[in-house]
C-alpha cells in the first residue's frame, strides 16, 4: 500500500487563537506540513457566516427580515439584500475581514518561525471562499447577478492587500470551494436548491469563475483549491457518487487557468473505500500537489489506511487530509486528527 507523502491542513482548526494552531500544528506534523494555516479562528470559526454582518454595514445593502436570526459566536444569520432603488455598481462594500485577519496572523507566523516554532521552509496559508459562496448563500434572485461584481471585486481587494503585505515566498493562497459543487450536483443543501445565475452552461461559468480566481493569486506565490461539500453538523450537503464531478471540474479549471494551481485537495466521504468512488482519479490531469480528504475523525488511521488502500489503485502520487476543515470538530479532539495525519502520512 501507498504511505501518502505529506499532510494538508485544510483551513479551520478548533482552537481558540492562531498561535495556538501553529504551535501545535508544526509540533504535531512537522515535516509532512509544506504551509501552515491560522485555523480561522474568531469571527471566521463558522467560515463565512460572519460576511452578512459586514456586508450589511453598507449603503445600500438590507437585512432581510427585522429581527436578527441569532447564530452561534454572536453573529446575525439573516440573509441579504439590495435595497430598493439602488445601483449594485454603485454599492462601496467595507474591507471583508480576510486581509487584515491574514495580515494579524502572518505576524504571529513570523514570530514563531524566528523561534523556531515553525519550521523554515514553511509557507502561511491563507484561505479565502469564493464569491460564489458568499453570493449564493446570503442573496437571493436578482440580485445575486447584481451583487457578485460587487463583492468579487472586494474579494480581489482583499488579496491584493495580502499579496502586498505577506512576501510572496511564505504566501499560499487557498480558494474554498464547496458552493460551486453543490450546483454541479445540482444539490438541495441548507434547506434550497444550489442554482446559477448566469445564462448559459452553469458548468462552464464555474471554470471560468474558478480559473480567474487562480490567476488572481501572484505567480511567484502559490495557489492551492480545496473541493468541498461543505460540513454543516459534520455532514455534506450531498454524498457524491464518486469523485468524478470533482475530477471533471478540476481537470477544467487547471486547464483554463494560465498559472499552474500549486495544490488540489479533493473530499472523500467516510463510507467510501471503495474502488468506484477512486477510480476517476486515473483520469485526473497532472497537478503539482493532489491531497485526498480521506482522514475522519471517527475512525481515525485504520480508516484512513482503508481509503488510502483504495486511492492507491488509481493514483500513488497524494498527501491526506480531512475532507473539510476540523474547525467545527468536537472539542478536545483536533490533537487525534492531527495525530492521524501523521501517522498515515510520511514527511515531504
Amino acid at each position: 500500500m501507498t504511505t501518502p507523502q505529506g499532510a494538508l491542513l485544510v483551513g479551520s482548526v478548533n482552537f481558540d487563537d492562531a498561535e495556538k494552531t501553529m504551535r501545535v500544528a508544526a509540533e504535531m506534523l512537522g515535516g509532512r506540513l509544506k504551509r501552515i494555516p491560522d485555523g480561522e479562528v474568531g469571527k471566521r470559526f463558522h467560515w463565512i457566516m460572519f460576511q452578512p454582518d459586514v456586508l450589511g454595514q453598507a449603503v445600500g445593502i438590507e437585512r432581510v427580515g427585522d429581527q436578527p436570526i441569532p447564530f452561534p459566536a454572536g453573529l446575525d444569520a439573516r440573509p441579504l439584500r439590495i435595497a430598493d432603488g439602488v445601483e449594485a455598481a454603485l454599492i462601496e462594500l467595507p474591507p471583508l475581514g480576510y486581509a487584515d485577519a491574514a495580515i494579524d496572523s502572518y505576524a504571529i507566523f513570523t514570530r514563531l518561525r524566528a523561534e523556531g516554532a515553525v519550521p523554515t521552509g514553511i509557507r502561511f496559508q491563507v484561505s479565502l471562499p469564493t464569491p460564489v459562496a458568499v453570493v449564493s448563500s446570503f442573496f437571493a434572485g436578482d440580485d445575486r447577478a447584481a451583487i457578485e461584481p460587487v463583492y468579487d471585486a472586494a474579494m480581489r481587494r482583499e488579496l491584493s492587500r495580502i499579496a502586498a503585505a505577506i512576501p510572496h515566498e511564505d504566501l499560499a493562497v487557498q480558494w474554498d470551494v464547496a458552493s460551486e459543487m453543490g450546483i454541479i450536483e445540482r444539490a438541495a443543501g441548507y434547506g434550497r436548491t444550489m442554482t446559477a445565475w448566469w445564462p448559459g452552461d452553469p458548468f462552464d461559468g464555474l471554470v471560468a469563475r474558478l480559473a480567474a480566481l487562480v490567476d488572481a493569486v501572484p505567480a511567484d506565490a502559490e495557489v492551492g483549491v480545496h473541493l468541498c461539500y461543505g460540513d454543516a453538523g459534520e455532514k455534506h450537503f450531498i454524498e457524491p457518487a464518486d469523485a468524478g464531478n470533482l475530477v471533471r471540474y478540476a481537470n477544467a479549471v487547471m486547464a483554463a487557468a494560465s498559472r499552474p494551481v500549486t495544490w488540489l485537495h479533493l473530499p472523500v466521504p467516510i463510507d467510501r473505500d471503495d474502488e468506484a468512488f477512486f477510480a476517476p482519479l486515473a483520469t485526473l490531469e497532472p497537478v503539482g500537489e493532489l491531497y485526498l480528504g480521506l482522514v475522519h475523525r471517527e475512525d481515525g488511521a485504520e480508516g484512513a489506511r482503508r481509503r488510502i488502500a483504495a486511492a492507491s489503485r488509481f493514483t500513488t502520487e497524494f498527501g491526506v487530509a480531512t475532507e473539510c476543515g476540523i474547525g467545527r470538530a468536537p472539542a478536545g479532539s483536533t490533537e487525534g486528527i492531527l495525530r492521524t495525519h501523521a501517522e498515515v502520512a510520511a514527511a515531504w
